[in-house]
Formats: C-alpha cells, structure tokens, sequence
C-alpha cells in the first residue's frame, strides 16, 4: 500500500532526514518500506509497517516540536520502543539485549535494532559501510555474515583485511618473518573466527586458503571474484588506501567496510579514508553506510558507560 505523510507542519524537516537523509534511509532499512522522500514522505509496503513508521515519524515530530532538536541515538530509542511493543512478542521477554532478534532465514542474529539494519544491508547490497564505536558487532557480525555465505555456497572465499597501523604506540622491531611481524594486526580476525567456527574447521580453511586474513597492503592489484571480503578497522586507511581496497570487487563479491572514525591512529592528521568514503560515496544507491551507536554495544555494560564518559569529556573540550 501507499501513504502519503505530509511535511507542511512539520517542525524542522532537515532533522527529520538526517545528514545526506541517514535518517530516512535508517527507517527504510528497519520496517522494510520504500520511501520517497522530497516535499512530503510518500511510503510504499505492508501496511502494519507502514502504520508503525507514521507512529515513529509522528513521535519524532512531538520530540523536535517540544525539544528543538533530536539526536539520531533518540530516533534509535524511538524506533526500539515501537519495535518492543510489536503484539507478536512475549510478555514475559526481557527488553534488553539478551533477546535475541530472530529475522530471516539466516543463522546470524542481531541483539539490537541496529546490529538488525546492518544484517539487512549485508543481505541486499554488495559492499555495506558499517560505523559505529566499539562493541556493536561491526567485525563479528560481518564474519558471521560471510561464515554462513560460504556454508550456503554462495560464495568461495572469506578474505579479511585489516591496515597495519600501530595503536598510539611503537611497537619498534619485531622479531620473524613478515606473517609474525604483522600477526599482532590481524590477531582481532582470527578471534572473531575462532568464536564462530571449531578449531579443526578453522585450521582446514586457512590450510586450503578457503578463508584468508591479510595485511591491507596484500590488496593491491588484486582481483577478488566470489569471496566475502571484509575490511576491518577501516579508519586507518588513508582515502588511496580506501579507493584502491573498494576497487579490488570482482563478480559475485561482496564487501563490508568496518570502523570506529572516533578512533583513527593515523600519523600527521592524515585524513581517514573511512571519512573521505563517506563524503564521496554517500549518493551511491548500490551501497550501503550503516551507523551502529553506544545504544547497540554489546560487550560487557561498562564498555557502554566508559564511552558515554568519554563522550560526555570531548563535549565539554569543545565548550
């Protein structure tokens, strides 16, 4: 079905739609419509999702109308209210982020309305953007993604990629070969692997070379056909780094694209790669950015209190 909800009244339209219409495109993603969104908001598909997102617009409207303003973390907290109240659920079930999302026919599951979004874009685009702080599942849900690609065989290959950028610190000369001087980079892909598959199967596919972890410098003139390939930590990048990495997609790939841009190590204020990405490829129908918040951490509960501090300390600085 089709709606129409019109933006006369509305109080301030360019929060409604967010940088480069985030926001619209986050509510497509959540209830799964279609949105054309101009001097009004015309609204294709089911109608209980059409009727769930007009709730969601008309509380966002109330929220600007009485504050002035609203955060997209507030648009997140709007959307998983409306998500908790579905009639479908349980009672009896804990609103917190032990519920386990069920969607799709997938294995994977999402612990939270944002970690559901960036499933949804993994299934329908061939390279999906993730951003957001640490502990929201950026890397272990993209391996799990490509994990239950390469059981489904629609894929061969799980390539991994990470740039070797040192953390804030040198780590001067390491002793061994080049694989043990940049496994110390790599080590936070073999252990999201080792989360999600057995040892003996592990060992197999990095043995047969069916799944590879690679210093992004591996990248560089290559081309990959019928593989998952996930770059993680992709603030390091520089925009070269960036380009060059985008442009090694073969036929039948796909690509995910994992970063915190609050965490860039970067030497002499180079501009992040993951930040130039999203100026440049924002209009890009073919791919999706995704922006996970503290609100989809899922790590231990102190992870999402010491961002929020941290948070709280850099706002006061810029005062």
């Amino acid at each position: 079905m089709e709606r129409i909800i019109s933006l006369e009244q509305f109080p301030n339209v360019p929060l409604l739609f967010g940088n480069f219409n985030s926001n619209i495109k986050l509510l497509r993603e959540i209830f799964n419509v279609k949105i054309v969104a101009r001097d009004n908001l015309k609204i294709y598909g089911e109608q209980e999702n059409i009727e769930k997102i007009i709730l969601v617009i008309e509380e966002i409207k109330d929220h600007i109308h009485h504050c002035g303003t609203i955060t997209r973390d507030e648009i997140l907290e709007i959307i998983r209210l409306h998500q908790e109240s579905q009639p479908e659920e349980s009672q009896e079930e804990s609103p917190t982020i032990e519920k386990k999302m069920q969607r799709s026919h997938l294995a994977v599951k999402a612990l939270t309305p944002g970690q559901q979004i960036y499933l949804n874009a993994m299934q329908k685009h061939e390279i999906v953007f993730a951003i957001g702080p640490s502990g929201t599942g950026k890397t272990y849900l993209a391996v799990a993604m490509a994990i239950e690609c390469l059981r489904k065989g629609s894929l061969r290959k799980i390539i991994l990629v990470r740039p070797a950028v040192e953390a804030g610190e040198k780590l001067g000369f390491l002793p061994g070969d080049y694989q043990a001087k940049i496994n110390p980079y790599l080590r936070p892909l073999y252990d999201s692997l080792q989360n999600l598959l057995e040892y003996p199967k592990l060992r197999n596919y990095l043995a047969n070379d069916i799944i590879e972890v690679a210093p992004l410098a591996y990248m560089r003139g290559r081309t990959l056909e019928s593989s998952f390939i996930i770059l993680d930590e992709a603030q390091n990048t520089t925009p070269t780094q960036m380009k060059m990495f985008l442009t090694r997609l073969g036929h039948q790939s796909r690509m995910v694209v994992t970063g915190d841009i609050t965490q860039t190590d970067l030497v002499n204020q180079e501009e992040s790669g993951l930040v130039h990405a999203q100026k440049i490829l924002a209009n890009v129908s073919a791919l999706s950015f995704v922006y996970l918040t503290k609100l989809d951490i899922v790590r231990h509960p102190l992870v999402q209190k010491i961002i929020e501090a941290y948070e709280k300390s850099e706002e006061l600085e810029k005062i």
